[in-house]
């Protein structure tokens, strides 16, 4: 027996469970993941409690930047971005790796022009970083305080990203970018829903999935809309494929997390 856990708070809602599951009943390995409840200041006491069955973690929040001081070694592209959501334990040695970034710039491959980020916690620096890695020249963050938006604006010039923060109202302008990541949690970009018009034609990436669809998500024009669930299926079957070292059953990952899914919001589901 192996375990594995995706680890954070709230968490009862994570679908990881379910992909990863799927993934370890199709290659056949004796593999335990679960939901563990895990509150801000608590990863380093959850490590002193595990035990040599334990292969990996997968973080959301508030951990992915938190266990930059719990892991023993960050992979390159987890130090770059500066934050956290896969860690991978060999003999004892917690090592930390982001699967976030490439699996949004697989999900955002091919696009161009200038970008619009609501959010400004660990999932939009991961999108930032996405983002810089596609080409894309011009951000603006959309932050509930402003402070927020002016830390990831510094770290987006360091990029070579021309950034600029706001915050305040709704400003219809900004979802009229070719590209809009909204990584406000759960329902919190809720207000924005009312921006979203017929003249909407840019790419959404919601990283929410719980609810689904979010209020503004669902106003989108459901064939421009990369989902939470994408992006939850990416990076969950780049964990498997590192703990494992076996590709990762995608077909049975993607069916597990449609059965989740109601029929009536599967248009917004999986790109």
């Amino acid at each position: 027996m192996r375990r594995a856990a995706v680890l954070g708070s709230p968490v009862k809602h994570s679908r990881s469970p379910v992909l990863h599951s799927a993934a370890y009943a199709a290659l056949k390995l004796d593999w335990d993941y679960r939901a563990i409840e895990v509150m801000s200041g608590g990863l380093a006491e959850f490590r002193a409690g595990l035990d040599g069955t334990w292969v990996g973690l997968s973080l959301t929040m508030p951990l992915k930047i938190e266990a930059l001081g719990i892991v023993d070694e960050l992979t390159p592209e987890a130090e770059r971005i500066g934050a956290v959501n896969t860690i991978t334990i060999r003999e004892g040695t917690w090592l930390g790796s982001n699967t976030d970034v490439p699996a949004m710039t697989t999900l955002l491959g091919g696009l161009t022009g200038n970008a619009t980020i609501l959010g400004a916690g660990a999932t939009a620096r991961s999108a930032v970083v996405a983002l810089a890695d596609l080409g894309v020249s011009r951000i603006v963050i959309w932050a509930r305080r402003p402070e927020q938006a002016l830390d990831l604006v510094r770290y987006a010039e360091t990029l070579g990203i021309d950034a600029r923060g706001q915050s305040g109202p709704v400003d219809a302008a900004l979802l009229q970018a070719p590209i809009v990541v909204n990584t406000l949690p759960g329902d919190a970009a809720s207000h924005w829903a009312s921006a979203v018009s017929d003249r909407t034609e840019g790419v959404l990436l919601d990283a929410a999935y719980d609810p689904w669809p979010p209020p503004m998500t669902a106003q989108w024009p459901a064939h421009l809309v990369r989902s939470g669930f994408d992006l939850l299926l990416d990076q969950a079957a780049r964990q498997v494929e590192t703990w494992t070292d076996h590709p990762a059953p995608r077909s049975a990952m993607a069916d597990a997390l449609l059965s989740t899914i109601p029929k009536q919001t599967l248009d917004r589901a999986l790109h």
